[in-house]
């Protein structure tokens, strides 16, 4: 399968935060299905249609995700053509927490000011369709949500999708790595830490509910930002003290995305620390790189040593020794157990013993001795024939 420049980003200069958001409750005030959808289906209570659809998948062993697509297109029938124009429609009946219309321009533009650039995703169990529908659809580099798949006459005929708490998951790992496409079977490859595209230092999570603690735990875990939400006219914070108590959330505000309250705050201080932490992960880098060029050199010399050991223990001619030798003493350290093999050869190897008093010869072993202790019995023949 061929992919899009859309479906693998590769990592930039710049730094990317991305924030990753829920979507009913956290940036809309309900259910996006019961905001017109199930009313046009002939229900008064949305609450009948949810019990129906939750006793469909507790007698089934389904999916609940799965169970309320099912009761959307079932229940469809006579009432509605089912269609992806129609959930698009649906979708844009849908109403947006205060200040999410203005939310993105604004954290992109604060982002841009200090050298981060962000980005926005929707990971939810709602519909991708309907997702699409919204006014602030075009914000987000990828909606990964439920979705349908549609006949050629745009008829919903079988679930293409089906997001639900648990796999939510794997999409943060798409995002960390770059890889896009549901499809693509590459997240699963090995990355090394500076080769992923959004570490996840550098992501958030915002969401709701118990449904979002399995995105939140990851992201938290692994030493990114989870922000719990609630809704800013019920100011009811039940779940986020209890997402909060378990450890699953770092932060909790009011689904309240205009500029100057505690969310927008709160993702301001994030691109804050971002830009010091990658500034401190660049000098970190730097660092290493340093390190483990240093480490390299001393292997490659090692090396080099341990193979020129060798080489004078097998010479055999007294102008190989001198040859070999004079590349010895271009080195200027020396382990111990290094010198005692340097020793055992001058005494055991004809070809080196008969040169020892020759004045590179003596010079080379003079330095090597010198300040080395030793009192085995080759060190000690090797300084008492060098004089």
């Amino acid at each position: 399968m061929n992919k899009t420049k859309n479906d693998i980003k590769a990592k930039g200069k710049m730094p990317v935060l991305a924030i990753c958001y829920d979507f009913d409750k956290t940036l809309s005030p309900n259910d996006m299905q019961a905001q017109g959808y199930i009313q046009s289906i002939g229900y008064e209570n949305t609450d009948d249609f949810w019990q129906k659809s939750n006793e469909l998948a507790k007698k089934n062993d389904m999916d609940q995700n799965l169970a309320y697509m099912y009761q959307m297109k079932k229940e469809a029938e006579g009432a509605l053509l089912f269609t992806k124009k129609t959930l698009i429609e649906q979708g844009s009946k849908v109403s947006l927490f205060p200040g999410v219309e203005g939310w993105f321009s604004r954290v992109n533009e604060y982002g841009k000011s200090k050298g981060i650039k962000v980005e926005h995703y929707i990971i939810s169990s709602g519909l991708k369709e309907m997702i699409e529908g919204t006014k602030i659809a075009d914000e987000f580099e990828r909606i990964y949500a439920s979705s349908f798949y549609f006949n050629k006459r745009g008829v919903a005929e079988w679930p293409a999708q089906v997001v639900n708490y648990t796999n939510k998951t794997q999409f943060l790992f798409r995002i960390e790595k770059g890889v896009l496409d549901v499809n693509d079977p590459s997240v699963n490859d090995y990355f090394k830490e500076e080769e992923k595209r959004i570490p996840f230092r550098n992501i958030v999570y915002i969401g709701d509910s118990d449904t979002d603690i399995p995105c939140m735990k990851l992201v938290n875990s692994l030493g990114g930002h989870s922000i719990g939400v609630y809704d800013p006219t019920i100011k009811e914070k039940a779940k986020v003290y209890k997402m909060m108590r378990e450890g699953r959330i770092k932060y909790f505000a009011e689904a309240d995305y205009n500029e100057g309250t505690e969310i927008d705050k709160l993702i301001k201080m994030i691109i804050d620390k971002t830009l010091a932490n990658e500034r401190l992960e660049t000098f970190h880098n730097k660092n290493q790189e340093e390190n483990d060029k240093v480490s390299n050199d001393n292997n490659k010399e090692e090396i080099n040593k341990n193979a020129l050991i060798i080489e004078l223990m097998n010479s055999f001619s007294f102008a190989n020794t001198h040859i070999i030798l004079k590349k010895i003493s271009l080195f200027t350290t020396w382990t111990d157990e290094q010198k005692e093999k340097l020793c055992e050869i001058a005494i055991n190897n004809s070809q080196v013993r008969l040169i020892l008093k020759d004045d590179d010869v003596r010079s080379f072993f003079d330095a090597l001795l010198e300040g080395f202790e030793s009192t085995t019995e080759n060190v000690t023949k090797v300084k008492s024939e060098i004089g």
